[in-house]
């Protein structure tokens, strides 16, 4: 079972008043009542949850009443008692609903008597004139009407009373919500009574609605008469008044179209008068009666606002009887009225709100003309006007496609309801015709499924098709839909909307197939159409790209269809697909295998996971080689398996058990955090189901016991009981690996991994309430080691660790963590305090959580006494008073200390303050202020600051506290303020630097006394002091030429030192991070109190700690440091902590608190108005902290308001950011650059979410304009803007691709929204194209073009859109065009990017071919090559697009080709030399390549084509590049045409060797390929490749490289054997080219080129007749690598092509000598060493995983040792230094190494598991076990174990320790140095110990060279004494002072720990021992 913490119910309590009391008493005394006594008794309880028991009982006794007990005298006492039980209790109490269930069940004839009683009680509630009292009325009135009969006829029998309360109640609110302005809690509170007060109204008219007709029909002078009026009038007034919420509008809305139906009695003349209503329409109705003009005056004079229309078409919507057909004619035309009105509407109301209540009217709109639809009598001109291919309907189907994707979900949502309710409607009109042939729906499946798949909403229609139509139907249309979504379910945006409309389809598939006639037959078809797609992913696709179809699609897939799983089992397992792993990039079938398995068993598809059920599923070798997989899905998936269970009781198998204990030390170092938080969660999963399936075997033993006690020991129970004990070994056996896991040196990952999975360990088995057994405690494993490492966490630099190692120690008991030890309490206090002034930021962090560790502990205040006395102050803690009192609690203990720490920390920071304003330098040198600060705020979270009890105490803290952050910030903020706060003091000796910030030095000067920042210095040691002191003296009486002639050295030196004594060294870095953090740490601490201290309620009154005039001085701090600091650290976080002061105001009860807001905001906008370059507001850097702070202002605003704040800035920053002619100069343009800056806040703010958006509009057009501005500030901060609003509008960029239509929307779409940006970009395209076509060719450039571009840019037409032309893209098209002649290059390419999307997909192609027309011939007079360079482009961006849509249709081209194969032959003359642009000839060449790349695609060839080719080839052989080598002179375009001609060129070669050629006859072979017999495509690639131009060859050599490398991945498998024909033609160039080729990056391509080919054709090596021997070219190559070190790619071709050679040489002289080559051997050895190094770059290091792959089996792993020992371990080690490496992607291509090692080997084959792809972990131990193995099979195990011993040893230096112990080492403040997160010394360490230990003990070996083990020895000891000594040396807790120093000596001594293990088998090692 799980035991799970209960919840508490509040469900109030029942009490009565003494009266009812003694009259309760009185019944009971007198005679023998069970109600009574009942009664009583739940009156006297005083448990709300046993009360309710009691009254449920009432209620069964009252429904038992016998007809003597009714008219009993005193039962009806009870019954008026209960009733005033009813009225006294809370109206959402559940106590009051059980006395109202109690109530409806008495009996008939006590029901008049109980009413009577509820009527009394209601009429005295109505009586009450308090004002609070009111919604406990409201809530009874609502109370009575539902559920409750005899409330009901309580209201319908006082309805008249009851309506003229609500009527006045709702006249009260209106007159209170007018003097609630700014007030926003008391207004919310009263939206929320006056909504519930109309509701009330509403239920109650409706339920007397019948009533009130009959009254006012009989008497229209009624009181009720004028109740009904002022109600309507009311609520009419409510509709129009813009304060009120739109929820409360929306309601007064409905409730008043609800009185007008009531009263009305017509129900022919109703739609008429609403009709009126709605539109004002000025022909009313003559019969309109005068009351309904009296009390909807206001909207029969003035045309009603867009939003009282919407409220009262939702009205007449939801309360007209549509269904009825009462209303005849007149009801349908205002239906189809109401649905007009509804879609202008649309366009009008922008804001989200309004969007939403449009949408949800829309839907309303579809069910009523559903309703319409259903009555016999409706007239045939609705059903026409109604059918689908109606106007109507077809405007409906227009605001589906334009917001099928809008950002609100709730819009989604319900354009998903009204395409549903089309599909209803339509088949209503077309009475009996099938649905499935109908056009309308065959239309709109096709043009939904021809959309493309990026569209969310085209999932969610094509799902409500499926639902209506059925799966078999969509398939028809088109089968690859199953297939093509599956792809699409690989990306996260879309994978939900994809899995739903897949699983709606699979499971309405399969009810289809099972009800067909064949249903026998149904699996297989279901399979291959479902399941057997979904494997092919799940096998080939990358692991992190099929996350979402395994987590979405396959748990609802086999939910569909659990016998799926065989199937699936299967066929992972079947022929080939079994023995595959996974390659690199993806998981292989063993993966796919366990994700089906793992969701299968989540499920409960397997049952229990017993010992056998395993190896009935697959074998447990296939699970242990999951375990260890390269891939980490497939090593989660595995891990999945065996901890995820569908019953959380299911008992762990020992299997399972063994499994885990295999795992988990191979992966805890994981590099990616997904991988750590999936193990993590897994393991708390099994852990969870351990503990509570060891409380069912605990059970089990206990239950057996007693029925056994006098019989025999049953077996089950003992079963139990192993199996609890084994539970108890697994579970210390846990928690010893992940406390050995914390070992000095450990990386980030393991300690994480170790961490979460302990502090889980403590919270799962913790000692809860009803558990009865507990497997574990964390304390009987604990020891002090494990306890000191835990500590030792605190001091990581990785923050996430601190904090997991303090929420487990922190749970640990003081005894258990030693604390107890006094001396040991003061030595980590003085740490904490000593690292709270550190100068390393991330030290403060360890100090805090130290302290807050400590103020826990009992035993701190006599520590804290004792450090003031070390601490220099005048602090005293009288702690003797404290302890001599009563006996404190842990809660009291805990404050005590919190205070007191925080006391002496204020003392101390006062004093260092004072410092600070003496010498800001040497505080910033030696003791910076933050990190106090900082310690502060961590001391405070330990603590419920609202539940103090030292109040008095508290409020004088929090004073000292406030004024200690107002007086820190005064002397820090001069720098964060400066106008450069970055580089304030020069960090070198170099005196011209000096002089350069001497300006800046004299702008900033804090209050130093130390005559600093007269002069920029250098701070320097002691023995300058005097000297510097002296210079600077000397150079203020020389002057300026004398302060020139002074060197650096005695000038720029001033002593500075340390708290220690020592002297120090200060930078500018120094003074800055003491700046601003010490300002973050101010803004987050009085951002923390103002968030979590309780506030005093009203000025006079002390009942807070934090007091009202100190919020606003708090207030006024803030506003100070955001609207004047530079530093962005600064402001940022000055920012967090103001948006928690502005949360806390507006949820305050404080009426002037909460005005603060609006005023600081008017005062902000006020400033911002005025502003000028001179005042203190930043007008760079974006406007500083201004945008934060009005940012946090803004978004304070409850969402629930009407966002009055956001409307007054925008308001006013619209106005101001809009440009004007005031707005020409730097002086007047301030406001506006501030204005755009702020705007761009607000509009990135995900706070202000769908609020923003009405205002985009203006937005852009302010960006845009303020583009044109002659100002940069100006233009600058447009930009930003414009950015910010692309990425609000489109969204954030989710693809590498700029043009994907993932961040796009259609043109309707877009300009829906935004309507008022189509006519403005439509007139700025218009004036932009009018300066493009200017005759004179000057050059204009418009401001504006790129922007415009950028949006149009964004826009695509879809076919959905419609014949509408009222947003048409078309008019845009021209003016597009005409930009694409703009006389600059960028210009003309982004419009022909921006023309693409414009163009409807059937008219690209005419619209190519019609600018290919317009192209002028060779003989026109006037050429313009600008106009023709701009043509072009176009063109050639429409065939791109229109050849990618026919691909992805997979339509055929032969009709297109030749169309505009035709119309590019006619301008050919563009791609020869008759034209002199090169610019155009290569944008010619362009459109060329792209048929060219069509035509190869082609599968016929046709005389056309044959024709193209040739000409092709002209053009060709006809170029500069071919029929002469001249240079040419740079001129533009040119490198654009020389590699457009060498694709041309190498295109033309790629055909001659396609298939298609080689199947054509000899003619055509010749016209295709040449045209002249002459020329061969041999001889063409040989002059590319000998071409003089570096473009040419670079182009041609990298092509090259691209055939080879698909040829290697067998891409195309049928050219193989043509390109290595074509190259094997061209060696001889390639061979010259080698030598002869000067540029390095084409060297390095040729060399890559003959790494490809084969080895041995290239030898022999000819060079200029003479023959190169393979000697030669080894020494060659490998001195091309020692001087091409420069070059990334040139090292990794040297290092691959000599890795070949040394393998190829080495296999051909096996016997013969290799002197003549040993030197250059040991120079490829240190090659690949050195580029296995940690400083080469990440290719480098690939490069030499792959050689070491390439040589393992035949060099390394190989049963001859070829290379000499060392040589061979030198290599050896390579590899393990790769499988250690820093990047992921190196350590994994090194465990493709262990792929390659012979089968020979025994490690090779462990525990039968094929490790064929295994993680680094793994690889690393299986590799050290492997080497073992071969030194035995060398027959070097004596020679290979001294040196492997040494590996162990290390290559530490420890001289300089020696040397340096006492001096303290400045490192620079954030210079981290070089260092590998992954790699771990002690790991490898103990990984090499264990092998070298297997080996010594298996081999008995005897040592050859015992000299070489007592040097191992001598050394080892040498080093052991002198770390020993050293670790003696270190300070008190150097884990904390000293860590680095610490980890390291650790490290080097638990090494030699493990070599003295090792050397004691040789009878050596003693000595190392000894010294530790």
């Amino acid at each position: 079972m799980v035991l799970k913490k209960k919840k508490v119910l509040d469900v109030g309590r029942i009490v009565l008043d003494q009266h009812q009391l003694a009259r309760l008493q009185c019944i009971v005394s007198v005679e023998k009542n069970d109600l009574a006594n009942l009664l009583l008794e739940c009156a006297q309880l005083t448990d709300g949850i046993q009360q309710l028991c009691l009254l449920k009982k009432i209620g069964c006794m009252l429904r038992k009443l016998g007809g003597d007990d009714v008219h009993h005298s005193q039962n009806g006492t009870c019954m008026e008692i209960l009733v005033r039980i009813y009225w006294g209790l809370e109206s959402r109490s559940p106590l009051k609903r059980a006395t109202a269930s109690a109530l409806n069940g008495i009996p008939e004839n006590l029901k008049k008597e109980v009413v009577s009683c509820l009527i009394s009680c209601l009429k005295k509630e109505m009586l009450i004139v308090d004002k609070s009292h009111i919604r406990k009325v409201i809530d009874s009135i609502a109370a009575c009407m539902e559920n409750f009969s005899l409330g009901e006829m309580c209201t319908q029998c006082l309805y008249l009373e009851v309506l003229q309360f609500l009527h006045m109640t709702l006249v009260d609110f209106k007159l209170q919500n007018k003097n609630l302005g700014g007030q926003h809690i008391l207004q919310n509170k009263l939206m929320h009574d006056l909504l519930a007060a109309l509701k009330a109204t509403m239920v109650l008219v409706q339920k007397v609605q019948e009533k009130i007709h009959d009254v006012l029909c009989r008497n229209t002078e009624s009181s009720l008469w004028e109740t009904m009026c002022g109600l309507l009038t009311c609520v009419i007034e409510i509709l129009l008044d813009g304060d009120f919420l739109q929820t409360v509008q929306s309601t007064a809305g409905m409730a008043a179209l609800l009185f007008i139906k009531t009263i009305v009695d017509c129900d022919e003349l109703l739609p008429k008068l609403v009709h009126d209503l709605l539109f004002n329409s000025n022909q009313r109705a003559h019969d309109v009666p005068e009351w309904l003009i009296q009390s909807c005056g206001q909207l029969y004079s003035t045309p009603p606002p867009d939003d009282v229309v919407l409220f009262l078409s939702q009205g007449s919507l939801a309360m007209l009887d549509w269904k009825g057909g009462k209303m005849r004619n007149s009801g349908e035309h205002l239906l189809l009225d109401i649905l007009t009105v509804l879609l202008s509407l649309n366009t009008r109301l922008k804001e989200s709100s309004m969007a939403m209540s449009v949408s949800r009217n829309l839907s309303l709109w579809t069910t009523s003309a559903l309703d319409a639809l259903h009555v016999d009598t409706c007239s045939q001109y609705l059903k026409n006007t109604l059918n689908g291919n109606s106007e109507a309907i077809q405007k409906l189907l227009e605001y589906i496609w334009t917001h099928w994707e809008h950002p609100l979900d709730g819009v989604r949502h319900q354009t998903k309801t009204i395409f549903k309710n089309i599909l209803k409607i339509h088949q209503k009109t077309i009475d009996d015709t099938c649905v499935l042939t109908d056009p309308f729906f065959l239309n709109i499946t096709h043009n939904l499924v021809s959309l493309e798949w990026h569209i969310k909403g085209k999932y969610v229609l094509l799902g409500c098709l499926v639902e209506y139509f059925g799966t078999e139907h969509i398939l028809t249309v088109d089968e690859s839909i199953p297939k093509q979504v599956l792809g699409i379910n690989l990306e996260q945006s879309l994978a939900t909307y994809a899995t739903d409309l897949l699983e709606k389809m699979f499971v309405r598939h399969k009810n289809q197939l099972m009800s067909s006639s064949e249903s026998g037959y149904w699996s297989k078809r279901w399979h291959d159409i479902w399941v057997s797609p979904f494997l092919m992913k799940l096998c080939e696709e990358k692991p992190s790209r099929t996350t979402y179809i395994i987590e979405c699609y396959l748990p609802k897939l086999l939910k569909c269809n659990p016998d799926s799983l065989t199937f699936m089992i299967k066929e992972l397992q079947s022929s080939d697909k079994a023995s595959n792993v996974g390659p690199f990039n993806n998981r292989g079938a063993l993966g796919a295998l366990m994700t089906c398995l793992r969701a299968a068993r989540a499920q409960g598809l397997l049952g229990t996971a017993e010992e056998s059920a395993w190896d009935e599923l697959i074998p447990i070798s296939l699970i242990k080689q999951a375990l260890v997989h390269k891939h980490e899905q497939v090593c989660l998936d595995a891990l999945g398996l065996i901890c995820e269970t569908h019953c959380s009781t299911e008992a762990l198998s020992q299997q399972e058990m063994a499994l885990i204990k295999y795992f988990l030390p191979y992966n805890m170092n994981s590099q990616s955090p997904a991988m750590r938080q999936q193990i993590v969660w897994l393991m708390k999963k099994l852990f969870s189901r351990l503990r509570d399936s060891s409380q069912v075997l605990y059970k089990q033993t206990q239950l057996t016991k007693q029925k056994n006690a006098l019989c025999e020991e049953n077996p089950k129970s003992q079963h139990a009981e192993i199996q609890l004990q084994q539970y108890k070994d697994f579970m210390v056996w846990i928690c010893d690996t992940l406390l050995q896991a914390l070992f000095p040196g450990a990386s980030f990952p393991r300690k994480f991994i170790a961490l979460s999975l302990l502090g889980i360990i403590a919270e799962v088995f913790e000692n809860l309430e009803g558990q009865t057994y507990r497997v574990m405690q964390m304390t009987d494993v604990l020891q002090p080691a494990n306890v000191d490492a835990l500590l030792g966490c605190l001091s990581s630099t990785f923050e996430e660790l601190k904090l997991l190692a303090y929420d487990i120690l922190k749970k640990l008991p003081p005894i258990v963590l030693g604390l107890q030890d006094s001396e040991k309490l003061q030595t980590l206090l003085q740490t904490a305090l000593d690292l709270s002034t550190s100068t390393k930021p991330y030290d403060c962090i360890t100090a805090s959580y130290l302290l807050a560790l400590l103020v826990q502990q009992e035993g701190l205040m006599p520590a804290l006494s004792a450090c003031p006395l070390k601490q220099q102050t005048d602090y005293q803690i009288d702690y003797l008073g404290k302890v001599c009192g009563k006996q404190s609690t842990d809660k009291e203990v805990l404050e005590t200390n919190v205070l007191e720490v925080i006391k002496y920390l204020l003392n101390c920071l006062s004093d260092e303050i004072r410092q600070a304003e003496r010498s800001l330098v040497h505080t910033a040198a030696s003791n910076p202020l933050y990190g106090r600060v900082h310690c502060i705020i961590g001391a405070l979270q330990q603590l419920s600051l609202k539940s103090v009890t030292k109040v008095a105490e508290w409020r004088e803290t929090v004073a000292k506290l406030i004024l200690m952050a107002f007086h820190l910030s005064a002397v820090v903020s001069s720098i964060c303020q400066s106008s450069s706060p970055e580089g304030l003091i020069p960090m070198d000796t170099d005196l011209e630097t000096a002089r350069n910030l001497q300006k800046i030095l004299n702008e900033i000067k804090p209050w130093d006394t130390n005559d600093y920042f007269t002069q920029a210095k250098l701070l320097k040691s002691e023995e300058d002091q005097e000297l510097g002191k002296n210079a600077v003296e000397d150079c203020k009486e020389l002057g300026k030429n004398a302060f020139e002639d002074c060197k650096p050295s005695e000038h720029l030196s001033v002593a500075m030192m340390d708290q220690a004594g020592q002297f120090c060294q200060v930078t500018a870095q120094m003074v800055l991070v003491c700046c601003w953090r010490s300002m973050k740490e101010i803004s987050l601490l009085l951002g923390f109190l103002c968030q979590h201290l309780p506030l005093q309620s009203i000025p006079d009154l002390k009942d807070g700690l934090l007091m009202i005039h100190q919020v606003g001085e708090i207030g006024e701090y803030f506003k100070c440091q955001l609207l004047q600091s530079r530093h962005r650290g600064a402001f940022e976080l000055a920012y967090v902590g103001f948006v928690k002061l502005t949360e806390r105001l507006t949820s305050c009860k404080n009426s002037d608190l909460q005005k603060l807001p609006r005023r600081w905001l008017e005062e902000v906008l006020h400033e911002v108005k005025s502003s000028i370059p001179t005042s203190k507001l930043c007008a760079t850097r974006r406007s500083a902290g201004i945008p934060f702070y009005i940012q946090a202002l803004v978004s304070s605003e409850p969402k629930a308001s009407n966002m009055s704040l956001l409307k007054l800035t925008m308001k006013e920053l619209i106005s101001l950011a809009i440009p004007s002619s005031k707005c020409q100069d730097e002086t007047a343009s301030v406001p506006q650059v501030h204005s755009l800056n702020i705007l761009r806040a607000l509009f990135r703010d995900t706070k202000l979410g769908e609020n923003i958006i009405p205002y985009v509009p203006e937005g852009m057009q302010a960006a845009i304009l303020g583009f044109t501005s002659p100002i940069w500030a100006v233009r600058n901060s447009s930009t930003l803007l414009f950015s910010a609003l692309i990425t609000r509008i489109f969204g954030v960029k989710r693809g590498k691709d700029e043009h994907s239509k993932k961040n796009r929307m259609t043109g309707r779409e877009f300009f829906t929204r935004f309507p008022t940006l189509y006519p403005f970009l439509l007139k700025q395209l218009e004036m932009v194209a009018n300066t493009m076509d200017s005759d004179s060719g000057v050059l204009k450039l418009h401001p504006s073009l790129f922007l415009l571009l950028l949006v149009l840019g964004r826009l695509y037409p879809s076919p959905l859109d419609g014949t509408s032309s009222a947003l048409s893209l078309a008019p845009f098209v021209p003016f597009i065009i005409r930009c694409g002649h703009s006389p600059v290059y960028r210009s003309r390419e982004m419009a022909a990017r921006a023309l693409v999307p414009f163009v409807a997909v059937d008219q690209i192609l005419p619209m190519a071919m019609s600018l290919m027309e317009s192209l002028p011939a060779a003989t026109d007079p006037r050429i313009r090559q600008n106009h023709i360079h701009g043509i072009l482009l176009q063109a050639l961006h429409l065939l791109r697009s229109f050849f990618d849509t026919k691909q992805r249709m997979n339509s055929s081209l032969p009709k297109e080709l030749h169309d505009i194969i035709g119309c590019t032959r006619a301008k050919i003359w563009l791609a020869t030399q008759q034209n002199s642009c090169f610019l155009t000839r290569a944008t010619f060449l362009d459109i060329l390549n792209i048929l060219c790349h069509q035509l190869d695609k082609s599968k016929t060839i046709d005389p056309e084509i044959l024709n193209f080719w040739q000409t092709a080839h002209n053009i060709i052989l006809g170029s500069e590049l071919f029929t002469n080598e001249q240079r040419f002179s740079p001129v533009p375009g040119l490198i654009q045409w020389q590699r457009n001609m060498t694709k041309l060129t190498l295109s033309v070669l790629g055909i001659s060797v396609s298939p298609q050629a080689m199947s054509l006859t000899p003619d055509a072979i010749h016209k295709l390929t040449s045209g002249t017999a002459e020329v061969e495509s041999s001889l063409l690639l040989s002059h590319l490749l000998c071409s003089g131009f570096l473009e040419v060859r670079l182009l041609t050599l990298e092509t090259v490289l691209l055939w080879l490398e698909e040829m290697d991945s067998n891409q195309v498998k049928e050219t193989n054997g043509n390109v290595l024909f074509l190259l094997s033609q061209v060696e001889d160039t390639l061979k010259k080219l080698a030598m002869q080729e000067k540029h390095p990056e084409c060297l390095a391509k040729v060399l890559k080129i003959l790494c490809h080919l084969n080895i041995d054709r290239l030898f022999p090596w000819i060079v200029n007749t003479s023959v190169m021997s393979e000697a030669k070219l080894l020494k060659w190559i490998l001195s091309i690598a020692e001087t091409g070190k420069n070059s990334i790619e040139m090292q990794s071709v040297t290092l691959m092509l000599t890795s070949k050679l040394v393998n190829y040489l080495m296999l051909k002289k096996r016997e013969k000598s290799l002197d003549s080559i040993s030197q250059d051997l040991r120079q490829w050895i240190h090659l690949l060493a050195q580029s296995c190094g940690a400083e080469q770059q990440t290719e480098i290091r690939l490069t030499a995983a792959k050689v070491l792959i390439e040589i393992i089996p035949s060099l390394l792993a190989n049963k001859q040792l070829y290379f000499d020992l060392l040589n061979t371990l030198t290599l050896w080690r390579c590899i393990f230094t790769l499988l250690q490496d820093e990047e992921h992607v190196v350590r994994d291509k090194a465990t493709d190494i262990m792929q390659m090692i012979p089968p020979f080997l025994k490690a090779h084959k462990e525990d039968d598991i094929s490790f064929s792809a295994i993680n680094p972990s793994r690889a690393m131990d299986l590799g050290l076990g492997v080497l073992c193995e071969l030194l035995q099979i060398w027959n070097q195990t004596s020679l290979g174990i001294v040196t492997l011993i040494e590996w162990m040893l290390g290559e530490d230096n420890m001289e300089g320790d020696a040397t340096n112990d006492n001096v303290e080492n400045y490192d620079m403040l954030f210079d981290k140095g070089e260092f590998n997160l992954w790699a771990e010394k002690i790991i490898f360490a103990n990984l090499l110990q264990k092998h070298l230990f297997n080996l010594i003990s298996e081999s008995h070996v005897v040592p050859d060279d015992e000299s070489g083990l007592c040097r191992l020895t001598t050394m080892a000891a040498n080093q052991a004494q002198r770390v020993a000594g050293l670790l003696k040396g270190l300070p008190p807790a150097p884990e904390f002072s000293r860590t680095a120093d610490y980890t390291r000596l650790s490290i080097q001594k638990v090494r030699l720990l493990n070599v003295a293990k090792l050397l004691s088998l040789f009878g050596l090692g003693a000595v190392i021992t000894g010294h530790f």
